[in-house]
């Protein structure tokens, strides 16, 4: 009688670079894929992540390690990179390698979806897409920040971001900056609420991208930005991150003024990321970061301009 070959259960390795693995992304996982199984590493460093990928990469085959899938968070972005970095050079040295999910504290999934979604309005509007538009992503320094700020630049976007430190902004502006090989992002300083009215004067698309129960934007503000046309918001968390925009808000919250609510972001967050895992499952090996999470919202935001053009 001939053997069967083994059957592989799909495994999730969390390597966690915080004290505490984040549950929401845990449930994201095991709700994609109800028969999986999670292993999750806390406290991980760029020197540990070798010593977890070498044992996970073995005992399986080839076979078995296209079923095993890396998910890389925390909320320290230089400490996540260092992981991701140490991950891949070890995946290089063996003989096969797995799909490697990156999605720092949802901060890539969640700065693609508001990305795509202001895309989507600008498009719905009539105002064309994002390049050369004015863009200031207030919180610009943080994890969905800073990920928004790269992906507008990347879509030859004029971003300012706002940071509570100029010499911290600055940083972030030169990374982005390097990496299109272009100035595309400069950095204003907002530490007292009565700057951020400068930040935003001259922007076409504001962002916030706070943590939350921080009230980032006024009505004040806003008034004071007469280009502005389109507002995003992320924070779900009284007080929220932009005054009389409602979280499941995707409407004119003013005359001329088109607002999106993090409810409203975070519906398209949560497909993104879903997908995001979906398309590392299927695949035997690859990077699945902020480029790949990007890329599936937009295609639905670009699916849903293409349905409503059909009509």
């Amino acid at each position: 009688m001939a053997q069967q070959p083994p059957t592989f259960k799909t495994v999730f390795v969390f390597l966690d670079t915080d004290k505490y693995c984040s549950p929401f992304d845990l449930l994201v996982a095991i709700d994609a894929f109800p028969d999986s199984m999670i292993f999750k590493y806390e406290n991980v460093t760029g020197e540990d992540a070798p010593k977890i990928v070498y044992d996970l990469l073995f005992p399986r085959g080839p076979a078995g390690a296209a079923h095993t899938k890396v998910f890389i968070n925390g909320s320290n972005f230089e400490e996540v990179e260092k992981v991701v970095a140490a991950t891949q050079k070890a995946m290089s040295t063996a003989p096969w390698g797995n799909s490697i999910i990156v999605d720092p504290r949802g901060g890539y999934s969640t700065a693609a979806a508001a990305v795509a979604k202001t895309f989507g309005a600008s498009m719905e509007r009539g105002r064309g897409s994002l390049e050369g538009k004015k863009v200031t992503v207030l919180a610009g320094t943080g994890p969905v920040g800073q990920t928004a700020a790269r992906i507008y630049a990347a879509e030859k976007a004029d971003v300012t971001i706002s940071s509570r430190s100029l010499a911290k902004g600055q940083v972030v502006a030169d990374k982005i900056n390097a990496e299109c090989s272009a100035k595309r992002v400069k950095v204003v300083e907002v530490s007292k609420p009565e700057q951020t009215a400068a930040a935003v004067k001259d922007a076409e698309i504001i962002l916030a991208a706070g943590a939350g129960g921080i009230q980032l934007l006024t009505a004040a503000d806003l008034a004071a930005a007469p280009k502005c046309k389109i507002v995003g918001d992320i924070n779900a968390i009284k007080p929220l991150g932009v005054e009389g925009l409602g979280p499941n808000d995707d409407k004119e919250m003013k005359p001329g003024v088109w607002g999106i609510g993090a409810l409203a972001i975070g519906k398209l967050k949560i497909k993104t990321e879903v997908e995001m895992i979906k398309r590392a499952t299927a695949e035997p090996q690859g990077l699945f970061d902020y480029a790949i999470a990007y890329t599936i919202a937009k295609d639905q935001i670009l699916k849903k301009l293409a349905k409503a053009a059909a009509k």
